[in-house]
Protein backbone atom coordinates (compact mmCIF):
# COMPACT_ATOMS: atom_id res chain seq x y z
CA UNK A 1 0.00 0.00 0.00
CA UNK A 2 1.35 3.51 -0.45
CA UNK A 3 1.72 5.62 2.18
CA UNK A 4 2.63 8.80 3.13
CA UNK A 5 4.26 7.78 6.47
CA UNK A 6 7.21 10.16 7.82
CA UNK A 7 6.92 12.22 5.05
CA UNK A 8 6.59 15.70 5.40
CA UNK A 9 4.02 18.05 4.35
CA UNK A 10 4.44 22.12 3.83
CA UNK A 11 0.85 23.36 3.03
CA UNK A 12 -0.05 26.61 2.35
CA UNK A 13 -3.84 27.63 3.96
CA UNK A 14 -4.36 24.30 5.72
CA UNK A 15 -6.14 25.80 8.44
CA UNK A 16 -9.64 25.23 6.59
CA UNK A 17 -11.12 23.22 3.46
CA UNK A 18 -8.98 21.62 0.78
CA UNK A 19 -5.62 22.12 2.70
CA UNK A 20 -7.00 20.76 5.93
CA UNK A 21 -8.22 17.74 4.40
CA UNK A 22 -5.48 16.87 2.76
CA UNK A 23 -3.28 17.38 5.77
CA UNK A 24 -5.64 15.08 7.60
CA UNK A 25 -5.39 12.09 5.20
CA UNK A 26 -1.65 12.47 4.94
CA UNK A 27 -1.82 12.58 8.90
CA UNK A 28 -3.34 9.19 9.25
CA UNK A 29 -0.56 7.75 7.23
CA UNK A 30 1.80 8.91 10.38
CA UNK A 31 2.78 11.68 8.17
CA UNK A 32 5.02 15.62 9.41
CA UNK A 33 2.26 18.47 8.78
CA UNK A 34 3.43 21.70 8.32
CA UNK A 35 0.13 24.20 8.87
CA UNK A 36 1.08 27.17 7.09
CA UNK A 37 -1.47 29.98 7.49
CA UNK A 38 -2.41 33.32 8.37
CA UNK A 39 -5.15 32.38 10.56
CA UNK A 40 -4.24 32.01 14.31
CA UNK A 41 -7.41 33.58 15.97
CA UNK A 42 -10.98 31.94 15.33
CA UNK A 43 -12.11 34.31 12.32
CA UNK A 44 -15.84 35.27 13.06
CA UNK A 45 -17.10 33.89 10.14
CA UNK A 46 -14.82 30.81 9.23
CA UNK A 47 -14.01 27.95 11.17
CA UNK A 48 -10.36 26.72 11.93
CA UNK A 49 -6.92 28.04 13.01
CA UNK A 50 -3.68 26.35 12.60
CA UNK A 51 -3.51 25.10 16.13
CA UNK A 52 -7.31 23.76 16.10
CA UNK A 53 -6.06 21.75 12.42
CA UNK A 54 -2.84 20.88 14.45
CA UNK A 55 -4.89 19.03 16.94
CA UNK A 56 -6.94 17.49 14.44
CA UNK A 57 -3.63 15.99 13.15
CA UNK A 58 -1.98 14.61 16.07
CA UNK A 59 -5.23 12.87 17.04
CA UNK A 60 -5.19 11.32 13.54
CA UNK A 61 -1.88 10.01 14.11
CA UNK A 62 0.40 12.69 12.76
CA UNK A 63 2.82 14.96 13.41
CA UNK A 64 2.08 18.65 13.51
CA UNK A 65 3.93 22.19 13.47
CA UNK A 66 1.67 25.44 12.97
CA UNK A 67 3.61 27.74 11.37
CA UNK A 68 1.78 31.21 11.63
CA UNK A 69 2.10 32.11 7.92
CA UNK A 70 1.29 35.07 5.58
CA UNK A 71 2.81 34.04 2.00
CA UNK A 72 2.88 37.60 0.68
CA UNK A 73 6.04 37.94 3.33
CA UNK A 74 9.18 36.36 1.97
CA UNK A 75 10.71 36.58 5.20
CA UNK A 76 8.14 34.73 6.91
CA UNK A 77 8.26 32.07 4.10
CA UNK A 78 11.73 31.57 4.53
CA UNK A 79 10.81 31.63 8.49
CA UNK A 80 8.52 28.90 7.90
CA UNK A 81 10.88 26.55 5.81
CA UNK A 82 13.72 26.54 8.19
CA UNK A 83 11.38 25.90 11.36
CA UNK A 84 9.89 23.11 9.17
CA UNK A 85 12.94 21.55 8.42
CA UNK A 86 14.86 22.18 11.95
CA UNK A 87 11.42 20.44 13.10
CA UNK A 88 10.96 17.52 10.44
CA UNK A 89 14.78 17.23 9.04
CA UNK A 90 13.37 18.42 5.73
CA UNK A 91 10.53 18.26 3.77
CA UNK A 92 9.25 16.11 1.19
CA UNK A 93 6.09 17.41 -0.64
CA UNK A 94 4.91 21.37 -1.01
CA UNK A 95 1.44 22.12 -1.19
CA UNK A 96 0.40 25.09 -2.65
CA UNK A 97 -3.50 25.70 -1.30
CA UNK A 98 -3.41 28.86 -0.17
CA UNK A 99 -5.33 30.72 -2.32
CA UNK A 100 -7.70 34.52 -2.77
CA UNK A 101 -10.55 34.90 -5.15
CA UNK A 102 -13.09 37.33 -6.53
CA UNK A 103 -15.45 36.64 -8.83
CA UNK A 104 -15.89 39.79 -10.26
CA UNK A 105 -15.32 41.43 -13.82
CA UNK A 106 -12.55 44.41 -14.68
CA UNK A 107 -14.83 47.13 -13.58
CA UNK A 108 -15.80 45.76 -10.50
CA UNK A 109 -12.40 44.17 -9.53
CA UNK A 110 -10.78 47.25 -6.70
CA UNK A 111 -6.93 46.99 -7.75
CA UNK A 112 -6.56 46.55 -3.91
CA UNK A 113 -8.33 42.98 -4.48
CA UNK A 114 -6.20 42.31 -7.75
CA UNK A 115 -3.07 42.59 -5.67
CA UNK A 116 -4.78 40.02 -2.77
CA UNK A 117 -5.25 37.65 -6.12
CA UNK A 118 -1.56 38.36 -7.38
CA UNK A 119 0.64 38.33 -4.39
CA UNK A 120 -1.47 34.71 -2.98
CA UNK A 121 -2.11 33.21 -6.33
CA UNK A 122 1.02 33.78 -8.10
CA UNK A 123 3.50 35.21 -6.50
CA UNK A 124 2.97 33.27 -3.06
CA UNK A 125 3.35 29.79 -4.73
CA UNK A 126 6.31 31.29 -6.54
CA UNK A 127 7.73 32.07 -3.68
CA UNK A 128 6.90 28.98 -1.73
CA UNK A 129 8.23 26.72 -4.34
CA UNK A 130 11.48 28.75 -4.48
CA UNK A 131 12.18 27.79 -0.45
CA UNK A 132 11.61 24.49 -0.92
CA UNK A 133 13.14 23.47 -3.87
CA UNK A 134 16.53 22.93 -1.88
CA UNK A 135 15.41 21.15 0.44
CA UNK A 136 13.00 18.90 -2.02
CA UNK A 137 15.59 18.54 -4.31
CA UNK A 138 17.58 16.45 -0.97
CA UNK A 139 13.97 14.56 -0.69
CA UNK A 140 13.28 10.75 -1.74
CA UNK A 141 9.96 11.40 -4.11
CA UNK A 142 9.70 15.02 -3.34
CA UNK A 143 6.79 16.36 -4.93
CA UNK A 144 4.91 20.30 -5.57
CA UNK A 145 1.34 20.30 -6.07
CA UNK A 146 -0.72 23.53 -6.89
CA UNK A 147 -4.37 23.74 -6.19
CA UNK A 148 -5.17 25.08 -9.69
CA UNK A 149 -6.93 24.33 -13.04
CA UNK A 150 -5.51 23.33 -16.37
CA UNK A 151 -4.67 25.66 -18.66
CA UNK A 152 -7.73 26.32 -20.71
CA UNK A 153 -7.67 29.69 -22.93
CA UNK A 154 -11.25 29.77 -23.61
CA UNK A 155 -12.37 33.17 -23.19
CA UNK A 156 -15.30 31.71 -21.19
CA UNK A 157 -13.22 31.43 -18.68
CA UNK A 158 -11.96 34.45 -18.51
CA UNK A 159 -15.18 37.21 -19.45
CA UNK A 160 -16.78 37.17 -16.21
CA UNK A 161 -13.88 37.25 -13.65
CA UNK A 162 -10.52 37.96 -15.73
CA UNK A 163 -8.46 38.83 -13.15
CA UNK A 164 -8.86 35.81 -10.89
CA UNK A 165 -8.51 33.47 -13.85
CA UNK A 166 -5.14 34.85 -14.51
CA UNK A 167 -3.99 34.72 -11.56
CA UNK A 168 -5.52 30.86 -11.20
CA UNK A 169 -3.55 30.25 -14.47
CA UNK A 170 -0.44 31.44 -12.98
CA UNK A 171 -0.12 29.07 -10.61
CA UNK A 172 -1.07 26.61 -13.30
CA UNK A 173 1.96 28.03 -15.38
CA UNK A 174 4.14 27.20 -12.57
CA UNK A 175 3.49 23.77 -12.59
CA UNK A 176 4.38 23.85 -16.35
CA UNK A 177 7.61 25.49 -16.11
CA UNK A 178 9.33 24.38 -12.86
CA UNK A 179 8.01 20.58 -13.81
CA UNK A 180 10.17 20.73 -16.77
CA UNK A 181 13.16 23.21 -15.08
CA UNK A 182 12.94 20.76 -12.46
CA UNK A 183 12.35 17.21 -13.71
CA UNK A 184 16.36 16.29 -13.85
CA UNK A 185 16.43 16.29 -9.86
CA UNK A 186 13.36 14.14 -9.48
CA UNK A 187 10.61 16.61 -7.88
CA UNK A 188 7.86 16.35 -9.73
CA UNK A 189 5.28 19.18 -9.91
CA UNK A 190 1.48 19.01 -10.47
CA UNK A 191 -1.61 20.49 -10.54
CA UNK A 192 -4.87 19.31 -9.05
CA UNK A 193 -8.61 20.64 -10.18
CA UNK A 194 -12.03 19.19 -8.88
CA UNK A 195 -14.77 18.52 -11.22
CA UNK A 196 -17.12 20.23 -9.16
CA UNK A 197 -17.51 23.00 -6.76
CA UNK A 198 -16.13 21.81 -3.62
CA UNK A 199 -18.24 22.78 -0.16
CA UNK A 200 -15.85 24.62 1.90
CA UNK A 201 -15.96 27.16 4.42
CA UNK A 202 -14.63 29.49 2.25
CA UNK A 203 -17.70 29.05 -0.29
CA UNK A 204 -20.14 31.24 2.10
CA UNK A 205 -18.14 34.13 1.04
CA UNK A 206 -19.12 33.85 -2.27
CA UNK A 207 -22.62 35.65 -1.21
CA UNK A 208 -24.59 32.41 -2.19
CA UNK A 209 -23.77 31.98 -5.44
CA UNK A 210 -23.44 27.84 -4.45
CA UNK A 211 -25.36 25.61 -2.58
CA UNK A 212 -24.05 23.15 -0.80
CA UNK A 213 -26.19 20.59 -2.48
CA UNK A 214 -24.36 20.95 -5.55
CA UNK A 215 -20.88 20.21 -4.21
CA UNK A 216 -18.76 17.62 -3.03
CA UNK A 217 -16.86 17.94 0.15
CA UNK A 218 -13.10 18.55 0.36
CA UNK A 219 -12.55 14.48 1.20
CA UNK A 220 -12.47 13.80 -2.61
CA UNK A 221 -9.42 16.23 -3.48
CA UNK A 222 -7.43 14.93 -0.40
CA UNK A 223 -7.85 11.32 -1.72
CA UNK A 224 -6.75 12.55 -5.26
CA UNK A 225 -3.80 14.21 -3.47
CA UNK A 226 -2.97 11.28 -1.84
CA UNK A 227 -3.18 9.23 -4.62
CA UNK A 228 -0.59 11.73 -6.57
CA UNK A 229 1.80 12.33 -3.92
CA UNK A 230 2.46 8.97 -3.74
CA UNK A 231 3.45 8.57 -7.08
CA UNK A 232 6.95 7.82 -8.25
CA UNK A 233 8.04 11.92 -8.92
CA UNK A 234 10.32 10.51 -11.93
CA UNK A 235 7.42 9.48 -13.60
CA UNK A 236 4.38 11.77 -12.07
CA UNK A 237 5.50 15.28 -13.53
CA UNK A 238 4.19 18.07 -15.39
CA UNK A 239 0.30 16.72 -15.17
CA UNK A 240 -2.89 18.81 -14.86
CA UNK A 241 -5.17 16.61 -13.02
CA UNK A 242 -8.43 16.21 -11.88
CA UNK A 243 -9.83 14.94 -8.80
CA UNK A 244 -12.44 11.90 -9.99
CA UNK A 245 -10.43 11.15 -12.60
CA UNK A 246 -7.38 10.30 -10.91
CA UNK A 247 -9.90 8.47 -8.47
CA UNK A 248 -10.79 6.27 -11.47
CA UNK A 249 -7.55 5.69 -12.62
CA UNK A 250 -7.46 3.30 -9.14
CA UNK A 251 -10.46 1.69 -10.08
CA UNK A 252 -12.81 4.39 -7.52
CA UNK A 253 -15.59 5.08 -9.83
CA UNK A 254 -18.53 5.49 -7.45
CA UNK A 255 -18.02 8.73 -5.74
CA UNK A 256 -21.34 9.42 -4.26
CA UNK A 257 -19.84 9.24 -0.58
CA UNK A 258 -18.38 12.52 -1.55
CA UNK A 259 -21.52 14.16 -2.29
CA UNK A 260 -22.96 16.90 0.29
CA UNK A 261 -26.02 15.81 -0.84
CA UNK A 262 -26.21 12.54 -2.85
CA UNK A 263 -29.52 13.87 -4.45
CA UNK A 264 -28.28 16.92 -5.22
CA UNK A 265 -27.42 18.11 -8.57
CA UNK A 266 -23.61 18.52 -8.52
CA UNK A 267 -22.39 21.95 -10.30
CA UNK A 268 -19.20 21.61 -12.12
CA UNK A 269 -15.95 23.19 -11.06
CA UNK A 270 -15.09 26.74 -13.09
CA UNK A 271 -12.17 26.18 -16.08
CA UNK A 272 -13.40 22.37 -16.51
CA UNK A 273 -15.29 21.25 -19.52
Amino acid sequence: MRTLSGKTLFITGASRGIGAAIALKAAADGANIVVAAKTVEPHPKLPGTIYTVAEEIERAGGRALPVPLDIRNEEQITAAVEQAVDTFGGIDILINNASAISLSGTLDTPMKRFDLMFSVNVRGTFACSQACVPYLKKAVNAHILNLSPPLNMQPRWFKEHVAYSMSKYGMSMCVLGMAEEFKGDAVAVNALWPRTVIHTAALAMLGGRVQPESCRKPQIVADAAHVILTRDSRQCTGNFFIDEEVLAEEGITDTRRYAVDPRGTLLSDLFVE
